[in-house]
């Protein structure tokens, strides 16, 4: 993500969630570092299956192969003039956290040999560490008071989308999909539909606004 974040401009809107998740990821490193989490190997696991994820998206279309629907709307309108910087923040960690994070509890309990409900813990601990960058996130990110009390496409749109309701949906996505694991059919047919369903979110939340 360091690599990344020096190969793009700094305006790029890939490159301004690129900086977000690097900061989230750093965080993550120290509580780790500090005990914070109850089992170590399964928020290690976590936070590296989660990882993985975003960077598949990058490697998909640095290829010219089409990433996840719920990242393509982000890499398409990573250059628009008429999208803001937190605009392109939030609609990274809708993709990250709504559609990412459920495969990667899945993909943690397959690799650990155990349900998303033994990483409940560890899930919600990272949950926690997203929430309390989101407001620095927007403190950073937004256009200024003045600007963003008058703007009020911009207050609405924002204000529409919450961190906590996309944990929320990840969570029960991931309990979901473990439960479908004997099901492959339907479980994939699941997937498609969360990926569509978040990247329909992701699209609303790059609405251009005027200045």
């Amino acid at each position: 993500m360091r690599a990344l974040d020096a190969s793009w401009p700094r305006r790029d809107g890939v490159a301004v969630f690129n900086r977000v998740y690097l900061a989230v990821t750093q965080e993550v490193s120290r509580s780790v570092a500090a005990g914070g989490f109850p089992d170590v190997t399964a928020a290690v696991t976590l936070d590296v299956r989660f990882a993985e994820r975003y960077l598949r998206a990058v490697d998909a279309v640095a290829a010219d192969r089409h990433p996840p629907a719920c990242w393509r709307p982000l890499f398409q309108l990573r250059r628009h003039p008429g999208v803001r910087g937190l605009q392109f923040a939030l609609a990274g960690i809708n993709a990250h956290i709504g559609h990412d994070l459920a495969l990667a509890v899945v993909d943690t309990s397959h690799a650990l040999g155990c349900a998303p409900t033994d990483l409940e813990d560890e899930f919600d601990r990272v949950g926690d560490i997203l929430v309390s960058l989101e407001e620095r996130i927007r403190e950073d990110l937004m256009p200024g008071p003045d600007l963003f009390q008058v703007a009020d496409p911009i207050t609405h749109l924002l204000g529409s989308w919450s961190l906590d309701r996309a944990r929320d949906g990840a969570w029960s996505a991931a309990r979901a999909l473990w439960a479908l694991r004997d099901f492959p059919g339907v479980a994939e047919e699941m997937r498609a539909r969360l990926d569509d369903t978040v990247g329909l979110v992701g699209r609303m939340l790059l609405t251009p606004l005027p200045d």
